[in-house]
């Protein structure tokens, strides 16, 4: 299975994602590191991307997708995916899941005011919401709980009680 962790800059993609692989054993990548240096660039001056952007984004995604599950590995990753072409693109096997970390605009704002040394904050945020298209095919998570609540939500929709690798 791949879980891709989705939702706007500040929804906790990361942190989540990040305690979701460590619970189940499996390994974690963030699409923020697939960015190539020109769109880290935009993002960092509030500049929003656009989908000629996005695009050579999205086919590093799809191949590391592809990759994992060519070799039979589970993965988490956290990506926005805020769109359901960029969603399209991304699900190239029936391994792919998505986790939608849905919040509240004032709740991740309070959130992107606190972070600190990431390329994306609060500047960025108004345009995340305007390109989202919240999915329908997902697990859909309220952000307001804990991150572990967040996790042990997860778990128990996408049926990963237990320590598996689903080989």
């Amino acid at each position: 299975m791949i879980a891709i962790v989705m939702g706007v800059t500040g929804s906790g993609k990361t942190s989540v994602g990040r305690l979701l692989a460590q619970q189940l054993g499996w390994e974690f990548a963030d699409a923020d590191d697939f960015h190539p240096s020109a769109n880290v660039e935009k993002i960092s001056h509030g500049i929003p991307l656009t989908d000629e952007d996005r695009a050579p984004w999205l086919e590093r995604l799809g191949i590391q997708i592809a990759n994992w599950i060519a070799n039979g590995q589970n993965a988490v990753l956290a990506c926005s995916a805020l769109k359901r072409t960029y969603r399209q693109e991304l699900s190239v096997g029936p391994e792919v899941r998505f986790v939608y970390l849905k919040g509240s605009p004032e709740l991740i704002r309070k959130r992107l005011q606190l972070r600190r040394g990431h390329f994306a904050d609060e500047k960025i945020l108004a345009s995340q919401f305007a390109d989202l298209e919240e999915p329908e095919a997902a697990v859909t998570v309220d952000i307001s709980q804990a991150p572990e609540m967040i996790v042990a939500a997860i778990r128990e929709r996408l049926g990963l009680e237990s320590r598996s690798r689903f080989d």
